[in-house]
Order: C-alpha cells, then structure tokens, then sequence
C-alpha cells in the first residue's frame, strides 16, 4: 500500500468504537475478574441483589450506559429527618412484611373453611323447607278452615315463580347489593357500624350489615342440623343458631361465601323465601301470603309483596294480625326503597301508598282467637305445639254463632258502657251435649295467645250457683211449690261466729214457693234449702255437673261462695237442659293427620253420667223459665222464644254472670275487672242480660221458635181444713115425744 494512503475504517473497528480502543487502535482488554483465593465460598446472586442491581440498571437514561447523575449531598437538615423517619421507615417495612404474609395464609384458611362447606352443602330442594314443628290446621264444624296454629308451610316457591313485586321487595329492604357482592358485603358492614355508633350502641349491636346470603346461612343454622341428644332443647340450639357475637360472624361470612360459590344467586333467593319466618306461625312467602290475604304468592301487587317484605325485620311485632296500622307504615317505607332502587315508578309508588294492603275477610277470620287457644290446650301436645307432622283438626265451632258473639259483645259496649271503661267481659255459647260452638274470651276477639276469661278466669259465680241447690231439693222430692219461711235467718259457723244471710233488696217476703224464692233471687230461702237438703248433697250434685272446683264448704256455698270459669258454668247448665245428664265441654270433633283419613282422636268431650232425674230437671227448667218471664232475667227475654236462667252477682258487685238457654243452645256471660275492681252500678241481670240476649237473638236469626223441654209443677191441693162444729137449736117437740116415750118404756117395759 503506497505510504500516505490512508486506510479505511473496518466494520470491526466500528463495532467496537463503543467500547474504546488500545494505543494501536484495538479494542481495549477487559480488565480480569481476580480469582477468589483457595479455600473461600464463591456466593451467587440473590433475589435482593438482582433487585437493587436492576434498580440502579433502571435509572440509567434511555441511552443506555449513561453517565450516572451525580446526586447532590445531603444537607444537616436531610440528614437529621432522615434519622429520624429511619425508624418510622424499618417499622413500617416490617409492619408491612408482616400483614401481607398474614394475609396470605388468612386468605389460604378462608379459602380451605369455604371450600369445606362447599363440600357438605345439599342440594337446594333439601334446604327449602327447614320447619322444626308441623303445622295445625283448625277447621270449623262445617269443615272450613278458620284457624292455623304452628309453623305453618304453605308450599314451595322459587325466585322464578313468586311475584316479581315481592322479590324486588326483598332485595330492596334487606340488600339492594344482593347481586352485586360475593355472600359478604363489606360497605353493609361499615354502614351498620356507623349507624350504631352514631345511635350511642356498640358497632355490632343493631344494625348487623347482614346480606341476604349471611341471613340464609343464619336460617340454616350454618349447616348444624338439630340433634337431641346434642343439645338441651330446640330452644337452646335455636338460641344458639341466632347468637351475634364476633366469631360467629365470621362463621356466617364463611358459610354465605361458601353457598355464594355452590348456588345461584335466585336459589339463594329462592332458600331465604321459603325459610323466611314471616309471623302469624307462617314460614315462607306461600305461607304468609295465604294467611295475611288469602291468595299465592305468586298474586300479591306491590303494597301486599312491601308489607310481606317489611315482616322480616320484626315478624311478630309487625304481624298485621297483630297491629295491622303499624305493619302499613313499615310497608308504606318499603314502598319508599323500592322507588329509590328503580324497582318501581313514582306513580306506581304513589298508588301503592294510597291503597295499602289488607287483611282478607278469610284471613281476618283465621286469627282463631280464643277458641283456637282454648283447643291447642285440650289436645296433646305432640299432636299441638310440639308436632313434627302437619295435623288438621276439626272442631265444633260455628263461625255463624262466632260472629253473632263477638257482633253482641261489641254492640253493648258501643251503645250501653261508657267510653273508656276497663271492664271485660266473656262469653261462651254451646249445644246442650257440651259442643262449644262460640267462645269470646276478652274485649278483643282477633287475637291469639293472650288471657282467656271464658276458660282461664276463675271467678264467685254468686247466685247463679243457686240452680244446683234447688235441682239437689228436687232430685229429693220437693216441688217447686214448696214453701219456705224468708224472714230472719242466723247460723253459727265454726270459727267465724254468727253468720245472718240477706236478701238483695234488705227485705224479708214471708212465706214464699221454692220457685218464687230462685225467681227473686232470695238469699235466705236458698240457704235455708241448701241446710235441710245439705250441703253435701249441694256439692255432689254441683260436681256432678261439672262444677268440680274447690266449692265452699260453709253455708256460703248456696249463695255462689265459691269460684268457677265461663265454660266450667254454661256446661253445668248445659246439662239441665239435656234432662240432668253431665257434660264435658269440647272443642274438638275429630284430629287427622295431612295426607291420612284415618282420625287419630275422636271427640274430646260431650254427654257424661246422668246427675238428677229428667222429672227433676224439667221441674227446674220450669222454674228458671220464671226467672226470664217474671223475675230478675226479665231483660234477657228473646221476642218469641221461650228462655230460661239466672242471673248472679257476687259480693260488692265483683262479678256479674247470666247463664241461660234456649231449646237449642245454651250461653254463658261473665263481666267484671281483671283486677276485682267493683263494677258500678251493674248486676247480673242488667248488662250481662243485656249481652246474653243481644247474642241469642242473633244466634236465633232464621231458626224456628222451639218450646223449652220443661215441666209445670202440679199443683199441691190444700190440707184439709178442719170444720167447726156447729151446734144445732133444741128442738122442743122432739124432746118431749122422746121424754114421753121414755116415761112409757119405764112404765110398762119393753
């Protein structure tokens, strides 16, 4: 190459320009690693020096191997903040380090907990009904139901099938996020909790933040099925399946997370609607939409699906059975959130308000009442409150005669007793075989479960006690027409000293029939019949009757000393009127099992052992029969029937009763306090008579007038008087032939 040419660049020059060259224009060598000395460990790279090697790489420039920015020096005052947030810096370092490998391994046992329950859910047709108890279904004397009692379950309904109104209900009051969350709803949670600390509670009493799914997993108890011989009773392990502490939150959040990942959020749905207790003993929608409105759930617009929806905060408090005003505004604010959800317009919102829901005329009805309560107590209870089988039961009720009762009471209160008196009253009507066909136990007729005076109430029954004295005097012979002396009339009774008996009216009548003395209601007669019959004879018979309570056992008894209930009275009557046969009062004809029509009771009660002759008892019938006609019953008298009984009106006017019949039915009335306080002005044949003949006329409505089965004494010819004799004028002819013919016999003989 001729000297002065000057050569061109190879392309292996170029390659490596980058990396500098030699003197003589080589790449330069690269500087050898020194080999470590014999009998050191070689350490290879961890993941710590990878990471800080790529954190210093990443702050190279975007050219790659850059000159690296000289960092200024730190300032005294750098330097002192950074000592002083080192520690706040390796505190949290630490802090953090420890919460995510907690987290970590509280996620992985979270996710072995839901994948265990996972495992050990059933399918959903075996969750839909989760009943403890069976159901009682009460039907009247015609078959008809009227009452429901139990844990009533009304079939099954899907989310698919109920009303849409209803759903929508649902998920609006109790978790507008239900198709939005896993099974937990951690807003819910913070808003509950900041609900409860702004209302002063604790953050987890009250408000629960619970979603639909957490309420279903509380429903099935989180899976633990009821075991006796585990738990001390079904109380206690439902206690325990509603308890709220923390820990069994957390079991719940599991338990809904797990049936999030095994069912549909409409079998979800669909589980809650079934299991749901929704007052009234109904459990599920179906259930509850026939009980409150006689028709499926399927059926209900949008104010019946707010009301049904606003029960699950408080079913029984708001059962509309119960207080139907308080159930309408918890509904009217169901409404409200349906609106704000855009589950409903404002007209539609609007209309529901102004036309809430109702009780249906069939639902009203089947509140049962105190004739519900009173039969649920005479049968057994593994056939009543404790039956695991859904049972029916027919009764002897007549919802006709109910009715005419419950109409009765209601109209002499409003028309005859001021307003705002505390005074209650009682009522029982029955066939004369001891069929109770109505029973009224209180001023309220359409509840359940509350103090029934008709059967409950022990009360004095006062002179209406007298009958059983006089059916005692003529089961032994007398006759209504015998007479006693009512004048004063003392006794001495062992450890109370003299006892003197008055009369009502402060006054003595003399020398009075039997039939007169119990038309009158006189005191001293009956006591004084009572004392030559005896009183152990007045209690036998009494007891007989049916009046089997601790009777008194001084002279007092013949006066109504002694306590008895509503029912325990109307039967004893009743069995005057059937000839002097005993009753048993009952309320149930026949007991069935659903599904089977073989009775498994017949009926509970009726025609017992005859007590007095029938001769007796028509012979008394006839003298109560005076009581109404002429005596202190008058103002029980019914237009065109014959009707007998007594009156009774205890001491200081505590209690009032009139007990009577007809030749159809027999009636019992009680009035008076709760507390004995003394009524004013009232007796047993003023507003007790009053209501007993409001509810016979109306009980009589349409039927036919029968006689009374009764007998008129005959009447007792007088003793034979004895005549005086009357002396005759002397005849004075006669006296002389007589003393001639004397003379004559002397003279010349015979």
């Amino acid at each position: 190459m001729a000297q002065g040419t000057r050569r061109r660049p190879l392309v292996a020059d170029k390659r490596y320009a980058a990396a500098g060259r030699g003197a003589q224009g080589k790449p330069a060598a690269r500087k050898a690693k020194p080999r470590p000395k014999a009998g050191t460990k070689t350490r290879r790279p961890g993941f710590l020096s990878l990471f800080k090697r790529n954190r210093k790489t990443s702050r190279k420039g975007a050219g790659g191997s850059g000159p690296r920015k000289p960092q200024k020096p730190k300032t005294l005052f750098g330097k002192i903040l950074a000592l002083i947030l080192a520690p706040f810096r390796w505190a949290f370092r630490l802090a953090w380090g420890f919460t995510w490998r907690i987290g970590l391994i509280s996620t992985a046992l979270v996710a072995l907990a839901v994948g265990y329950h996972y495992t050990k859910l059933p399918e959903v047709a075996e969750l839909l009904d989760g009943r403890a108890r069976g159901s009682v279904t009460l039907t009247d004397r015609n078959g008809e139901v009227f009452a429901w009692r139990g844990d009533q379950f009304g079939g099954v309904v899907t989310s698919e099938t109920v009303s849409p109104y209803l759903k929508n209900a649902i998920v609006a009051t109790e978790d507008k996020r239900f198709y939005r969350h896993f099974g937990v709803s951690p807003r819910g949670v913070a808003s509950a909790v900041r609900i409860n600390l702004r209302e002063g509670r604790g953050p987890l009493s009250g408000h629960g933040g619970s979603t639909i799914t957490q309420q279903t997993a509380k429903l099935l108890c989180l899976g633990v099925v009821y075991d006796p011989t585990e738990w001390e009773s079904e109380r206690a392990y439902e206690r325990d399946c509603r308890q709220g502490s923390l820990w069994r939150k957390a079991k719940e959040a599991i338990f809904a997370m797990a049936m999030e990942t095994k069912y549909t959020k409409g079998e979800i749905l669909s589980i809650y609607m079934n299991r749901a207790y929704l007052g009234g003993g109904a459990y599920g929608a179906e259930a509850a939409a026939q009980r409150y409105f006689g028709k499926s759930a399927n059926q209900v617009d949008a104010a019946e699906a707010a009301m049904l929806a606003g029960l699950l905060t408080a079913p029984s408090t708001l059962s509309p059975t119960n207080n139907l005003q308080r159930s309408q505004d918890r509904a009217a604010t169901v409404l409200r959130l349906m609106q704000e959800q855009g589950y409903l317009t404002a007209g539609e919102t609007q209309s529901a308000q102004n036309s809430p829901a109702v009780l249906s005329q069939a639902a009203a009805a089947r509140a049962g009442g105190y004739f519900a309560d009173w039969v649920m107590d005479t049968i057994p209870d593994f056939f009543g409150s404790e039956t695991t089988e859904d049972v029916v039961i027919r009764t002897t009720i007549d919802q006709r005669l109910q009715r005419a009762a419950e109409e009765a009471l209601n109209h002499v209160f409003d028309t005859k007793v001021r307003k705002g008196s505390k005074a209650q009253a009682a009522i029982v009507v029955m066939s004369a075989d001891g069929a109770v066909r109505a029973m009224v136990g209180g001023r309220k007729s359409r509840v359940s479960g509350v103090f029934n005076r008709a059967t409950q109430a022990k009360r004095q029954t006062g002179s209406a006690f007298k009958p059983f004295v006089y059916a005692t005097a003529l089961e032994l012979g007398y006759s209504p027409l015998d007479r006693v002396l009512d004048a004063q009339y003392c006794l001495d009774v062992p450890g109370s000293g003299q006892w003197c008996p008055k009369n009502y009216t402060r006054k003595f009548y003399g020398e009075v029939t039997m039939a007169r003395a119990l038309r009158d209601s006189l005191n001293i007669p009956a006591v004084k019949i009572s004392e030559a019959v005896g009183r152990d004879l007045v209690r036998r018979v009494a007891g007989d009757f049916g009046l089997d309570s601790e009777l008194a056992a001084g002279p007092a008894l013949a006066l109504g000393a002694s306590e008895s209930t509503l029912i325990d009275m109307t039967g004893a009557y009743a069995g005057i009127l059937n000839g002097g046969s005993s009753v048993t009062p009952y309320g149930v004809t026949e007991l069935t099992l659903i599904g089977d029509n073989n009775p498994l009771m017949g009926a509970s009660g009726g025609l017992g052992e005859r007590v007095i002759q029938t001769k007796a008892a028509r012979e008394l019938i006839w003298m109560m029969e005076q009581v109404v006609s002429q005596g202190s019953g008058r103002r029980a008298q019914i237009p065109g029937w014959q009707a007998a009984g007594k009156t009774g009106t205890t001491q200081a006017a505590r209690d009032a009763w009139f007990v009577g019949f007809t030749a159809d039915y027999v009636a019992g009335v009680w009035m008076g306090y709760d507390d004995n306080t003394p009524l004013s002005g009232v007796t047993g044949g003023g507003l007790p008579a009053d209501i007993w003949r409001e509810v016979m006329v109306r009980v009589h409505d349409g039927l036919p007038p029968k006689p009374l089965p009764m007998i008129a004494p005959k009447p007792i010819a007088p003793p034979p008087q004895p005549q005086p004799q009357r002396r005759q004028q002397p005849n004075v002819g006669q006296e002389l032939g007589r003393a001639v013919d004397g003379l004559l016999r002397d003279i010349f003989g015979n």
